[in-house]
């Protein structure tokens, strides 16, 4: 039986690779272990009914995704049972970081989610770190972004999503150039958790 999801993973591993951004989920032990937990964290959206709304932020993040290959998920969310319903998640041995930030907001957000739990996921599937120190994150350029749009779109087709909020600008201008209108939500970093916060709830309370 054909994965839904395959087509999702061969178009994230084709999206370009430069010097200073790095593929999660490349076939190392680390690589491999975000994998599980990134299929682990779909099967537990999944199974909690058919989600509806994917959460489309710029890109993962060193201390979060990095270290766990799930959308704003970090080291402390996996030791609180995150998305443990398809087997508990996994960490390496040595996290690079205990904890971020915007884990601990979009957490404590989609804890309160009326319905369906919400799919997250970046618009540049990379994370993209200052050249020397991948222990940073920089902004993804413009064509990082345009490459990674069609693995954003793929996953919500193989989701049947309905509604894609663009968390922050990177991902409402990349959803605009494909002629797709979506609601923007604050990013939670620098200073916007509370802002992102009401906005998703009022998001929530809309459906």
């Amino acid at each position: 039986m054909t994965d839904p999801l395959d087509r999702f993973f061969r178009l994230l591993a084709a999206v370009p690779v430069p010097v200073d951004a790095e593929f999660l989920y490349g076939d190392d032990e680390l690589g491999r272990l975000r994998e599980r937990n990134l299929r682990r964290y779909f099967a537990a959206v999944g199974s909690a009914g058919a989600p509806r709304v994917m959460l489309l932020a710029e890109a993962p993040g060193w201390r979060g995704m990095s270290v766990t290959g799930v959308p704003f998920v970090s080291a402390r969310q996996v030791l609180a049972g995150a998305y443990s319903t398809h087997g508990a998640l996994e960490l390496p041995e040595h996290p690079a970081a205990p904890w971020e930030a915007s884990s601990a907001v979009v957490a404590s957000t989609i804890a309160t989610w009326r319905g369906p739990l919400p799919l997250t996921w970046p618009i540049y599937p990379h994370h993209p770190f200052v050249a020397g120190n991948s222990r940073t994150n920089r902004t993804p350029r413009p064509a990082e972004v345009r490459a990674g749009t069609p693995v954003a779109l793929e996953l919500a087709r193989a989701f049947g999503i309905e509604t894609i909020v663009a968390v922050g600008r990177k991902a409402q201008g990349a959803l605009a150039a494909e002629g797709i209108e979506a609601p923007a939500v604050r990013h939670p970093a620098q200073g916007g958790a509370r802002q992102f916060a009401e906005q998703v709830a009022a998001l929530n309370a809309a459906e």
